[in-house]
């Protein structure tokens, strides 16, 4: 592992670009970096070691996902729509009035 200083640049995950950026070290505990400033948006969090956050699911909407998936099967889908039938009449085009 490199031994970081204030100020020195490192890479992590930027919560508010959603991506990983440049960042400033501006805080250390000990010899590890503690809290860094994106250099795209300048948001100061947490030093992430470059790892996105975990996404927590809800576990209701997780269940009720999985109950919806268990009943769609694919014998039940329909092949083909069916056609709408024949075209409806067409307007004649209106004549010019001499002019």
């Amino acid at each position: 592992m490199a031994e970081y200083r204030l100020g020195d640049l490192i890479d992590d995950f930027c919560a508010k670009c959603k991506r990983i950026t440049n960042h400033d070290v501006v805080s250390m505990l000990g010899a590890e970096v503690a809290k860094v400033r994106c250099r795209t948006c300048y948001f100061e969090h947490d030093y992430r070691h470059e790892q996105p956050p975990v996404k927590l699911v809800d576990p209701k909407k997780q269940a009720l996902f999985e109950e919806v998936l268990a009943k769609v099967s694919p014998s039940k889908t329909p092949a083909i729509p069916p056609s709408p039938g024949p075209d409806p009449p067409r307007r004649k085009p209106r004549s010019q009035a001499p002019g």
